[in-house]
């Protein structure tokens, strides 16, 4: 029996409501659906599977959450890594079109089913600022709000000084502020997921991991630890964790490691004087910085920072020092937690699903915007477990394709974070 291992030691862990109740599984399961991880996708899934009377079951290999579901920078951020436009190019005006509005609704998605189920997780739905402070940058992104704008989007380009009164930096030249954004507590949102699901009637069942899947007559076999589930569709959604449950899956994937530090809280004047809206906000650079005010007056900054786990806010200084440099009464401010985990990049910046074999689902790949878009893709995933190739999804569908070179990815990763703070500092 693999050991089970604490969660990463972050905020959010010392934070969180209490988890839901997910005991090993220990006895055999016939189901009409397993789902293998206990993230934002397995466990929405599972959630709108049982409302609507499948009998869904979700394995996790440690807890829900505990992944970068319950890890990351907190933000709900609408939309896809490309621009509108570009989606239509690359999957046509009807697909296009269905992802768009799909992506961009992700987040008024997400904060209703929070309010629908009272799930306390200190959602807010104060906007996403997209911002820039290279010339190049801001007009990339001043392109993409005139394409959101003129389909008719709640989106605001803004210049310097009105980003100056929403920061309190004069970092930032232009930016683009999606109303529909927000924030919210990662893991106490994974965890009233998992108790939302429970309470519909899924089955969510920790430390138990999928060892092994294959065809056993005209259902999948699942094996693992205790007991052996079989099932008559399987959803693998395991994201940034991926193995080699299923051939090639693990190398269509980057797992990237994401780092956040957070302060104790600040005071009420100098959280103020931070993002006084509380929107949410991430950079627009060669490598993204992101952050937050939290409800408790925490400031939160992420980015990339080493290919491996942290357990302390000195291993990414650099997010230290450069919250100092954005706000200078931050100096001599008390950090207090540094913690970081896996998050799935594909080669194209899009999400990938996959139905390489009769009965098997795949959705993976959210490219740093997994809180609102893994949610909501639980519904898109539903709908296609139930009704089969007939149900059409807001995604596109696609063959497993490997990463080529895969095996190089964690020097290649190094490589292009080194190389894109350089850039960044020299204003490349």
């Amino acid at each position: 029996m693999p050991a089970r291992l604490p969660l990463p030691p972050s905020l959010y862990a010392d934070t969180a409501v209490a988890p839901a109740a997910t005991p090993p599984l220990d006895t055999d399961r016939n189901v009409s659906v397993a789902i293998v991880g206990g993230g934002y996708t397995g466990l929405s899934t599972a959630l709108h599977l049982a409302e609507q009377g499948v009998e869904a079951l979700v394995l996790e290999a440690q807890e829900p959450g505990w992944g970068a579901s319950g890890n990351n920078g907190g933000h709900t951020n609408p939309g896809l890594k490309h621009d509108p436009d570009q989606i239509e190019a690359d999957f046509g005006a009807d697909l296009g079109r269905r992802m768009i509005e799909f992506a961009y609704g992700t987040t008024n998605f997400t904060h209703d089913l929070i309010r629908r189920y009272q799930i306390p997780c200190e959602a807010r739905q104060n906007g996403t600022l997209r911002a820039a402070y290279h010339e190049a940058s801001a007009a990339a992104i001043k392109t993409t709000a005139q394409q959101c704008i003129r389909r008719g989007m709640p989106v605001t380009y803004l210049n310097r000084e009105q980003l100056r009164e929403m920061t309190g930096t004069d970092r930032y030249i232009g930016a683009m502020l999606d109303a529909r954004g927000g924030d919210l507590h990662p893991l106490s949102y994974a965890r009233g997921l998992a108790r939302a699901a429970v309470s519909a009637g899924a089955k969510v069942h920790g430390e138990t991991p999928a060892l092994s899947l294959r065809r056993d007559g005209s259902r999948w076999r699942i094996e693992t630890p205790r007991a052996v589930v079989h099932a008559d569709k399987v959803l693998l959604a395991t994201n940034g964790f991926t193995d080699d449950l299923w051939p090639a899956l693990r190398r269509t994937i980057v797992p990237v490691f994401s780092s956040i530090a957070a302060t104790a809280p600040l005071s009420d004047t100098v959280a103020r004087a931070i993002m006084p809206t509380r929107s949410v906000l991430y950079e627009s650079g060669h490598i993204t910085v992101y952050y937050r005010i939290d409800q408790h007056n925490r400031l939160l900054m992420g980015g990339r920072g080493p290919m491996r786990w942290i357990k302390s806010p000195n291993d990414v200084a650099y997010l230290m020092r450069y919250a100092e440099r954005l706000w200078p009464q931050l100096r001599g401010v008390a950090w207090t937690h540094g913690w970081n985990s896996r998050l799935a990049i594909t080669g194209d910046h899009y999400p990938h699903v996959h139905e390489p074999a009769e009965g098997i689902l795949i959705s993976l790949g959210c490219n740093g915007r997994g809180v609102a878009l893994a949610t909501a893709m639980g519904a898109q995933l539903a709908r296609r477990l139930i009704g089969g190739a007939k149900a059409e999804i807001d995604m596109p569908i696609t063959g497993i394709k490997p990463i080529p070179m895969h095996a190089f990815w964690p020097v290649g990763v190094t490589t292009a974070v080194i190389a894109g703070r350089i850039r960044d500092r020299l204003g490349m």
